[in-house]
């Protein structure tokens, strides 16, 4: 065979005049000048090494050879379309399983409520939560074990791309009969005379709270410290003291306590969707991915 190499173009060029038995009917077919048509004909003629079609200025009919490959050619267009409708159908159907690490806060406030519209759309998709601290969600992320995570913004590097969701203030979270509770806002240096509570060193919303605090002149001094925020908040609940925490944390705490915003300064972290830059998203990772960033406004917290 001769070394010119032909595609699909031709293939459906040669075709179409096969069926139509005339250039201008096939050009019209498939939307192409008669000579860009003849072009693609002469193309897969040298590539095959053998005459397809007889032409005449009245007429053009196939060759014996013509007869015999503009069947199988058929034959393999059909089978191609077959197959890229059965990969779309697939895609459409949406099953799989994907995993999603996630800040608790986030999954407590929001996940759940989201988790429900989409899996009223997409039932057979499974999602299986990998929750944990920032730096554990930004390391499931980046290795690969979660298919992309919700975590705050700062946490990332340079391999994951971040996508804003929502901003989270910190408030200070406070049993109802405490004297700041019916404050409207409370200044940090206030909680000096407080006994305050606080996620452990390691965490990233400590991390985050350090970092914003000193650059005002501030210093976070807890009496106590607890691995995750829930424990925190359990504690305060007991009456052990007053905590800072994130507003979506609080969201998710019993009714006993009320958040007070935080002023001078106002300390924000923003959730979002982290994801590994230019590793694309299977299917169903995809569609959750795609939902997740569609639906939060509707979940959106307040503050």
């Amino acid at each position: 065979m001769n070394r010119h190499r032909f595609d699909l173009a031709d293939l459906q060029a040669f075709t179409a005049i096969a069926r139509l038995g005339s250039f201008r009917a096939a050009a019209q077919a498939i939307h192409l000048s008669q000579p860009a048509l003849s072009r693609r004909v002469d193309k897969l003629e040298a590539a095959l090494g053998v005459r397809l079609l007889e032409r005449s200025t009245r007429r053009v009919a196939l060759t014996a050879v013509g007869r015999e490959f503009a069947r199988k050619a058929q034959g393999w267009l059909d089978e191609i379309d077959a197959t890229l409708l059965g990969v779309a159908e697939l895609a459409q159907q949406r099953t799989g399983l994907v995993t999603l690490a996630c800040v608790p806060s986030a999954a407590r406030f929001f996940l759940p409520a989201v988790l429900q519209r989409f899996h009223a759309q997409m039932p057979r998709i499974r999602v299986h939560i990998h929750d944990g601290h920032a730096n554990e969600v930004l390391a499931a992320v980046t290795s690969g074990v979660a298919d992309f995570g919700l975590n705050f913004d700062g946490q990332q590097e340079g391999a994951l791309a971040f996508r804003a969701l929502l901003r989270d203030r910190f408030v200070l979270a406070c049993r109802r009969d405490h004297p700041l509770a019916q404050r409207r806002t409370v200044r940090w240096s206030e909680l000096a005379a407080e006994r305050v509570l606080a996620s452990g060193s390691v965490s990233g919303n400590r991390l985050l709270l350090e970092r914003s605090l000193s650059a005002h002149g501030e210093r976070l001094q807890p009496v106590a410290e607890a691995r995750h925020v829930q424990t925190v908040l359990g504690l305060v609940e007991k009456g052990l003291g007053v905590a800072p925490v994130p507003q979506l944390a609080l969201h998710a705490s019993l009714d006993a306590l009320v958040g007070v915003p935080l002023v001078r300064p106002s300390v924000h972290r923003t959730i979002g969707v982290i994801r590994r830059q230019g590793v694309q998203l299977g299917p169903a990772a995809q569609a959750l991915h795609d939902f997740i960033l569609e639906d939060h406004p509707k979940t959106r917290a307040r503050g």
